[in-house]
């Protein structure tokens, strides 16, 4: 009866714990199917298994996190690897996958064999619209040792690089040219008379005199860019500027128009940003007229008095704090310059001549931290709104906006165990929500569920709100998952800098590794002015520790802790600036 008894027990004891033992499972983000042929030696299996979960790969033990998360690198010899992974929770309780690398090394450079041309590139990329006096330039792979000529008679030269067979040329555009829309030929020959032609992608056009080269600036996010280079967060912006701006439109470059400001200086814009005014209209410029500073209730001001909307670019300086607006086109007409006593925030203003035709408005502020400025016109009156320092920076007495990034389908990034960025930027910013509101701010969300908001929407609405501070939630990803890892804080203007150190020092007592506090930054949640705005990238997503204490719901609230003390930080060294 006895041996029953315990037999029975045992058995009971056997089936509780077989039912807390996980299932054992692998789920691989990283590669996503079995059979991969790659071009790097170095790679990484990532995704994940089941909490209890042991694991090898290739009889090797791999660490798994507390959230069944994974990530092992792999350093593979041309041909064929297969990786075998078995996960198991006891012996008699496994699962295992099979994956196979075909490592391929990256082919030397091939030369051109036979009389050909192999490729034609023309620089800048894409379809051009241009006058004389603008550059193109080519670049051509064809057999070494010939002659090749671009067009009627540009001689391009066979450069002395490691792969011969490379050609480079440059043509200045001349007023008797006469392209339209022509696809240029390139001749190559060699030394028996033989030649091949080909002709180039992209066509080329000459800027017509009979056609329009006025444009005005259309919508409420018309911005210029600095030049025509690109990254994944688009090209360099030199600012926003308020619709019905005159450009003066000298070329074109695939979708982008040239824009001549300044008799040294020239910007572009996308075309779908301006339309163009009929044929006559005068080149944008203006003569000055006066000057004045004022305040209302709320904001300061300087009215600039142009006699047409002419583009225009600001800028922060520090120490002491200033505005800087140059106007392009404008030319000084001996002006002066009306300051009320009204204002709060402005100390002076003057006005320099800083080209023949760039006006340069200074405007100095009475405290040191920039508190945002906007810049618009009233009729063809340039207008710079300047924001006061709040005279409460009680954390109860301010406006904050909180922006959860992603949403929708828009995920972001995502982690080991199949998390994305979407939802865990909503947790946080819930989170930070709640705890500032527990403060007395007054919070402002771009998103509260998981739907979708373009970052354009979003600086619409932020400016329409006019927050005292923005703070955007992001999460980063990186290709190494095992070495990268640790938080970092982002902004564009040094003006608005303080505010995401002081969150970025905050974050760093969580035990995160520094990855630093960025600034000249180029993403859209950045790039306002009218407000301070940090861009707060918590920790990497794609690595497992890190993505192991994102999942955490008492680490998300530590991070909304640390950033609501950044701000505090930040409104502190504003109150201690204005006492030196």
């Amino acid at each position: 009866m006895k041996i029953t008894l315990t037999f029975l027990l045992l058995c009971t004891a056997c089936i509780a714990y077989s039912q807390t033992v996980d299932k054992p499972f692998i789920k691989l983000v990283e590669p996503g199917k079995e059979k991969n042929a790659v071009r790097s030696s170095r790679n990484f299996l990532i995704g994940s298994t089941c909490k209890s979960c042991n694991l090898t790969i290739n009889g090797n033990p791999v660490k798994v996190f507390a959230t069944g998360a994974f990530a092992y690198e792999v350093n593979l010899q041309p041909g064929d690897t297969a990786f075998n992974l078995i996960a198991f929770a006891t012996p008699d309780k496994s699962v295992n996958r099979k994956i196979i690398y075909n490592y391929t090394l990256p082919a030397p450079p091939d030369t051109v064999k036979v009389l050909d041309i192999a490729s034609i590139e023309t620089f800048p990329e894409g379809n051009l619209l241009l006058q004389p006096g603008d550059k193109i330039k080519f670049r051509i792979k064809a057999l070494k040792g010939c002659t090749v000529i671009a067009g009627k008679n540009i001689k391009l030269y066979e450069m002395p690089v490691a792969m011969p067979g490379i050609y480079q040329g440059e043509y200045v555009i001349k007023e008797t040219d006469s392209f339209l829309m022509e696809k240029i030929p390139v001749t190559i020959a060699d030394s028996t008379g033989k030649t091949v032609t080909k002709q180039t992608k992209n066509t080329i056009s000459m800027f017509s005199p009979f056609n329009p080269t006025i444009a005005v600036t259309k919508g409420r996010l018309a911005h210029l860019l600095f030049g025509l280079g690109e990254d994944r967060l688009g090209g360099a912006k030199i600012g926003y500027v308020d619709s019905m701006v005159q450009l003066n439109i000298v070329g074109k470059v695939d979708t982008k128009y040239k824009v001549q400001l300044t008799k040294y200086r020239t910007a572009f814009i996308d075309d779908d940003l301006i339309k163009f005014l009929p044929k006559g209209n005068f080149t944008p410029e203006s003569l000055t007229s006066s000057l004045r500073a004022y305040g209302d209730s709320l904001y300061d001001y300087v009215t600039v008095g142009l006699f047409a909307r002419l583009p225009y670019q600001s800028f922060q300086l520090i120490k002491p704090s200033k505005i800087v607006i140059d106007i392009f086109g404008a030319t000084n007409n001996t002006n002066w310059i009306t300051q009320l006593e009204n204002v709060k925030e402005i100390k002076n203003v003057y006005y320099e001549q800083n080209a023949e035709d760039i006006f340069r408005v200074t405007i100095e502020l009475k405290h040191p931290q920039h508190w945002g400025h906007q810049i618009y016109y009233r009729g063809n009156n340039l207008i710079i709104k300047i924001k006061r320092q709040p005279e409460n920076l009680s954390l109860n007495k301010l406006t904050i906006a909180v922006d959860a990034g992603h949403g929708g389908s828009n995920t972001g990034a995502g982690g080991p165990t199949g998390s994305s960025e979407k939802m865990l930027t909503l947790a946080v910013a819930l989170k930070l929500q709640k705890t500032l509101e527990q403060q007395g701010a007054k919070v402002i969300m771009s998103r509260t569920t998981d739907k979708f908001f373009d970052n354009k929407e979003r600086i619409l609405f932020y400016r329409d709100s006019m927050p005292d501070l923005l703070i955007s939630i992001h999460l980063n990803s990186a290709g190494d998952p095992i070495r990268v890892s640790g938080t970092s804080t982002f902004y564009r203007y040094i003006g608005f800098r303080n505010l995401s150190h002081d969150i970025y020092k905050r974050m760093l007592e969580l035990g995160l590794k520094e990855y630093g506090n960025t600034g000249s930054f180029n993403f859209m949640l950045n790039s306002p002015i009218e407000y301070p705005n940090a861009l707060v990238e918590t920790l990497f997503i794609s690595n497992p520790e890190d993505e192991m204490k994102i999942l955490d719901e008492n680490f998300q609230q530590q991070i909304a802790d640390k950033i609501v003390l950044g701000v505090k930080d930040f409104l502190e060294g504003c109150k201690n600036a204005d006492n030196l």
